[in-house]
């Protein structure tokens, strides 16, 4: 019979090599994840001409993943508090390869739409899983703050290798190969984990609360639902009603956590400063970068050219920086004070931000890969120590519960980021191209030039050579301003949380509240 191990303050020790082999482990939906939010949007021209979906089935396609990884998010970190954090990983990850294996084959929309939800739900068990084991196996401060660089490098690398891997395997194979990634990475993990990986769980938490576990999902999908479709269809009444219905079940959600006993998620977590604080910084940081780097692959690809893979290799550099970047933060925090080393960190991304307002057609793209490159190098300690504080802030024993919410902040802030500064981009592009695109198109042609950037590009295709041009500098200009106008709110909301994170994180110190 095995015990589950009590965490205790006073017999804390130093992680040794099974720990930092386990850490390698970890490191491994970390890593898939990245890489599988970004291979899919390659593959969708390739399977769309397979299957054949309708546009709406297609967006569903894209969008339903990151719709249920938000939706579970909680209630898997809370339910991994409960029955063991292992456990709840392991199966997840069977899950996910499993999912990922039905994906792969899908011979119609319906079922890659079912099984990407599937993928989802999977996903939403790796997360706050993975990162509250980190929070258990690694006690003292130092090591976890270089255990979660090290589980940070995971999505930095993962992200950059994504359009890369997937347009090799897209070259080679059918769209269905870049889900069987997952497979083999699963596999090792459900292989090493049982050996690697110890297993910790809140022994006091009780049973899970249903009612409390539906209400937090139906709040997340409906929030996020109408966030998404504002932002891919404007605002309208239905995706309105949707966000606020979200709302309302939130407000139930909340309530019935404070009426219930044992409640399924402990808002005297927010009662800390370090943990609430960290929790909005990392929404507004995350926030302010999804913003830009909505426009920043469409300019290379739709303004400068680039191939989906060829738009990879320059962002490289952006990636090799933050890794270099996020290895620093542990060495710069024994030093200084994480209100210092995040608020500055985060001026510095500033600055990457006005270099993207500089930004002006093809001769620019060197200014666009090095303000990507301070960006990225600027909120790496924000990152790295906002995660930190909101693990370490919070008892061992809620490490699930903890994990999980930066997470979902993470979420949410992608979402608000698209659909909010997403939106003014796309409103500052037809405002230009309305003033900007010269006479001679028929209406139909006005329309779809003015409506999307991808619209634009296949009008250009229709025109003679002289037209083609005259149209092409107008959206060169439309869209330049619509990234202008994307990096200058992104570098408000920056400033805005270097102030936030320099006045109200001033006197915590990494590990002050959980020891």
């Amino acid at each position: 019979m095995s015990v589950t191990p009590t965490i205790d303050a006073t017999t804390w020790k130093r992680a040794g090599k099974r720990e930092w082999w386990g850490l390698a482990v970890l490191v491994l939906p970390t890593l898939l994840l990245a890489l599988d939010m970004t291979v899919l949007h390659l593959a969708a021209p390739h399977l769309s001409a397979d299957l054949k979906p309708t546009s709406s089935q297609l967006l569903w396609i894209l969008d339903i993943y990151g719709f249920m990884i938000a939706g579970f998010l909680i209630t898997m970190g809370t339910l991994g508090d409960r029955i063991g954090r292992r456990r709840l990983l392991l199966v997840g990850a069977f899950a996910f390869g499993v999912a990922s294996v039905m994906a792969a084959f899908a011979n119609s929309a319906n079922m890659l739409i079912l099984t990407r939800a599937l993928l989802g739900i999977a996903g939403a068990t790796l997360m706050p899983s993975t990162l509250s084991l980190i929070r258990n196996m690694f006690q003292v401060d130092s090591q976890r703050t270089l255990a979660i660089t090290i589980w940070m490098t995971g999505f930095i690398v993962g992200s950059a290798i994504g359009p890369l891997v997937g347009g090799l395997m897209l070259e080679f194979f059918w769209w269905g190969s870049v889900f069987l990634l997952g497979v083999p990475v699963m596999l090792l993990l459900l292989i090493a984990g049982p050996l690697l990986l110890p297993e910790f769980r809140d022994e006091q938490a009780g049973r899970l609360d249903l009612v409390s576990a539906l209400l937090c999902v139906a709040t997340f999908l409906l929030v996020i639902y109408g966030i998404k479709s504002s932002a891919r269809d404007g605002l309208s009444l239905l995706a309105l009603l949707v966000s606020l219905s979200g709302l309302a079940v939130g407000w139930l959600f909340v309530r019935r956590q404070r009426l219930i006993a044992q409640p399924m998620f402990d808002l005297g977590l927010f009662a800390n400063r370090a943990f609430s604080v960290s929790v909005v910084a990392m929404l507004l940081t995350i926030l302010a970068l999804s913003g830009a780097w909505l426009l920043i692959f469409q300019y290379l690809q739709g303004v400068v050219g680039l191939t989906p893979l060829q738009a990879g290799l320059v962002m490289l550099p952006s990636a090799l920086v933050q890794t270099a970047a996020s290895l620093l933060v542990p060495r710069m925090a024994r030093w200084l004070k994480p209100s210092v080393l995040v608020s500055c960190g985060l001026l510095l991304a500033v600055m990457g931000f006005v270099a993207l307002m500089l930004v002006s057609g093809r001769a620019t793209v060197g200014l666009l890969v090095l303000g990507t490159v301070i960006m990225g190098a600027g909120v790496m300690p924000m990152m790295i120590l906002g995660t930190d504080l909101v693990i370490s802030s919070a008892p061992p024993e809620k490490a699930g519960t903890a994990a999980a919410t930066s997470e979902t902040a993470a979420e949410l802030g992608m979402a608000l980021g698209i659909a909010v500064i997403g939106t003014v981009g796309a409103s500052v592009y037809r405002r230009q191209m309305t003033d900007s695109l010269p006479a001679g198109l028929s209406p139909e042609q006005y329309e779809v030039a003015v409506d999307t950037l991808g619209g634009a590009l296949g009008v250009i295709e229709q025109l003679a050579p002289e037209a083609a041009s005259q149209v092409l500098l107008s959206v060169q200009m439309a869209f330049s301003e619509a990234l202008h106008v994307n990096a200058f709110i992104g570098a408000l909301i920056m400033a805005t949380t270097a102030v936030l994170t320099a006045v109200c994180l001033r006197q915590v110190r990494l590990g002050a509240s959980s020891h």
